[in-house]
């Protein structure tokens, strides 16, 4: 493949993605960040309550704002008791939403309640609303001389009622969010949007994406130096510099999704001098789990998860499998013209700095496929619909391309002929069918 390349299709690498991304993976971010601003929102409502009795009492109606005290203050008062309680019932529904979702789908799935925003946004705001609400009864003016009081909690009371409203819209929201979550359709859909959106990326880089070659890198090659644990995603940016401040090309040894301990490879440096492996240690994002920033495969990972386990005999659900075979049809036919292998990341300056490895063609085709074979030979549902992804893609898929799937459709076939032995039943299970059975 040709190492020419256009500048206006060269990706920009913002420093803050890597950062962005986990932050959404966490959870105490927007919680954090808006009691922050509740306690802001506190002192600057206490300001303007002074401000304005103070233009009451020179005008001399600080009578009058001293009349709505005391219900004023009540109101501050019941809605911060009500709304600890009301965060309780919030956080229920998430526990027992988690459960459900984790028991029925599963266990990768509960990253997407994680990284909702509605979700995230109802509890920030609820906990906000709280805090918000003791701050000001803590700053409460408790004489009714009005010689003697400097406020008069008005503004903050109406901010407090705006927010308890905010509270309530976003509840119900939420809720709605929550039912659309525990069905499967809405779970799959949302994995499958996610996975467009790092195969949109794969697509727009196709220039830069290419077969790996037949021979490995020759270097030195850098060892981690860091905590174990499955690689995230890497700081491209950061491996950018690195690799132009030393005049080399870094070739990364682990996928993206791998598992890396201490001492496990991490890139092999071709040409110049070889950076400390310090400093490529910071750039790899090693945790408990994968994640969908970079991670081609692990869109593909949830959808075949969900797919085994609705075959599962402790829920045998056929349907929900064919549903999630949907998907990755439409997957794998979108990535079918990208050629796949690596992914080459080229400095300001057009050159080679930084070779990722990304799954096959073929790795990925199993991943998709073979599980769901397997736990679904028994199954005409499946195997019908399974048929008719594979036939599909074979009309497709370029020449060079369809062995994985012409060996996909072999196995199938085995498959059923083990799990089946009426030969009518048997051609039953093989017809190609896009719904599966009706």
């Amino acid at each position: 493949m040709s190492e020419q390349h256009s500048p206006k299709r060269r990706p920009r690498y913002r420093a803050l993605s890597p950062l962005r991304e986990h932050l959404r993976e966490a959870f105490w971010f927007a919680p954090l960040l808006t009691c922050l601003g509740a306690v802001l929102l506190a002192g600057l409502t206490d300001l303007l309550d002074r401000e304005i009795f103070a233009e009451a009492t020179a005008a001399q109606t600080a009578d009058t704002l001293l009349s709505f005290s005391s219900a004023a203050k009540s109101v501050v008062s019941t809605v911060s008791s009500a709304m600890l309680t009301f965060i309780g019932v919030v956080f229920s529904i998430s526990l027992v939403s988690l459960q459900m979702a984790a028991s029925q789908f599963s266990p990768r799935v509960l990253r997407l309640y994680v990284r909702s925003r509605l979700i995230k946004a109802t509890f920030a705001t609820c906990l906000a609303t709280f805090v918000y609400t003791l701050l000001v009864q803590l700053g409460y003016d408790d004489t009714a001389d009005p010689s003697r009081a400097v406020s008069v909690p008005i503004v903050s009371t109406v901010v407090a009622l705006a927010m308890v409203m905010l509270s309530l819209a976003l509840f119900v929201l939420y809720v709605q969010a929550t039912l659309r979550l525990l069905r499967v359709p809405h779970v799959i859909d949302r994995v499958t949007r996610e996975s467009l959106q790092v195969l949109q990326a794969y697509r727009w880089l196709a220039p830069e994406v290419g077969p790996a070659p037949g021979t490995p890198p020759q270097g030195p090659t850098l060892l981690h130096e860091g905590r174990g644990g499955v690689l995230r995603d890497v700081n491209i940016r950061w491996l950018i510099r690195v690799a132009r401040r030393h005049g080399t090309v870094l070739h990364q040894v682990p996928r993206i999704g791998d598992f890396i301990a201490p001492g496990t490879p991490t890139v092999v440096v071709v040409g110049g001098t070889p950076p400390r492996p310090r400093r490529i240690t910071t750039a790899l994002d090693v945790g408990v789990d994968r994640t969908m920033h970079q991670d081609l495969s692990f869109g593909f990972r949830q959808l075949v998860d969900i797919a085994i386990r609705a075959l599962s005999p402790a829920i045998n659900d056929p349907t929900t499998a064919v549903q999630a075979v949907d998907r990755i049809h439409q997957l794998l036919a979108l990535l079918a013209p990208v050629h796949l292998g690596e992914l080459r990341h080229r400095d300001k300056d057009g050159a080679v700095r930084l070779v990722q490895p990304v799954p096959g063609w073929e790795a990925t085709v199993d991943l998709a496929f073979t599980e769901i074979r397997i736990c679904g030979a028994g199954q005409p549902q499946v195997t019908r619909r399974l048929a008719a992804a594979l036939d599909d893609l074979l009309r497709i898929t370029p020449e060079p391309r369809r062995a994985p799937l012409l060996l996909q459709r072999t196995l199938l076939e085995r498959a059923v002929a083990a799990a089946v032995r009426d030969q009518d039943n048997r051609l039953f299970a093989l017809t190609p069918d896009r719904q599966g059975i009706g």
